[in-house]
């Protein structure tokens, strides 16, 4: 079996078990790309997770404009369709939110984390080969959940009873995927991410300082896994709004993790800032 085969033979384990969960108020509707968006999860997958890496992304779960429309982590949709070059169906939910319609291509909302990761993976890598040729960007979690208000409610804070099956299947599919993929680094895309590694790859510790602070440059190493974390790149971070490009390149320098990406091409002059 291929890595490729074996991520997508994951991804879809994971989605039968999200399928099969149930989360009560304020979440009124859960959208899952792994479901309506597969064709292009897929195609993601096998174009750009068909080898081993250096560095596996991990971040928390889609945006309403980003992985929601159109099934790639992050995937905001100028990105997916003129950098990424994917091109599959995108289907649409049995039940949607009035407010939060799945459009696809066709979404006019540019989503502001997947502008910054794929916009900060396209102007220090250029072509997306140079950049997945050592690295990956995977979620954690696939869902989307939205609240009656079509408000985004993040997983993390969900009640106990609801996130515990969600953790344990997101758990096993990022356990199977990285053993598939075989990282040097695992670096999460903010701190939910990096705990979510932690647990996984290293019984729950959170590195030497014993906590997950968002944009820390500090690692541990489990299992011949380093666990690392980078600034979560949301517009509703203050910080990230601070030339969020710029503090990722100095983070993943801190930590060493640059000189395992070749294609790697540091910024001239200022960086735009975003």
């Amino acid at each position: 079996m291929t890595v490729a085969d074996e991520l997508v033979r994951s991804a879809r384990a994971l989605a039968r078990s999200v399928g099969r969960l149930r989360f009560a108020p304020p979440v009124a509707h859960v959208y899952n790309p792994l479901d309506y968006a597969w064709a292009m999860h897929e195609a993601y997958l096998r174009r750009f997770g068909a080898t081993r890496k250096r560095v596996v992304f991990v971040g928390m779960n889609p945006g309403p404009f980003g992985m929601m429309q159109t099934g790639v982590p992050f995937g905001e949709v100028a990105a997916v369709r003129d950098w990424m070059r994917l091109d599959a169906p995108i289907e649409r939910p049995a039940k949607q939110h009035p407010k939060r319609p799945i459009e696809g291509f066709a979404c006019r909302r540019s989503e502001v984390s997947g502008q910054r990761v794929w916009g900060w993976a396209a102007s220090r890598f250029g072509s997306p080969e140079a950049f997945f040729e050592h690295a990956l960007v995977l979620n954690y979690c696939p869902l989307v959940f939205l609240a009656g208000s079509g408000r985004n409610c993040t997983p993390d804070k969900l009640p106990a009873a609801e996130l515990q099956p969600l953790q344990h299947a997101c758990d096993l599919h990022l356990r199977r995927a990285l053993a598939a993929l075989e990282p040097q680094w695992a670096i999460g895309i903010g701190g939910y991410a990096t705990k979510r590694l932690g647990a996984v790859l290293a019984g729950g510790h959170q590195g030497r300082s014993g906590a997950a602070d968002e944009g820390a440059a500090d690692a541990m190493r489990s299992g011949g896994v380093r666990i690392g974390q980078i600034l979560h790149p949301s517009p509703a971070s203050p910080l990230a709004n601070r030339g969020w490009a710029a503090q990722v390149d100095a983070q993943l320098e801190a930590l060493g993790v640059l000189e395992l990406l070749p294609g790697y091409r540091a910024p001239q002059g200022t960086d735009g800032g975003c």
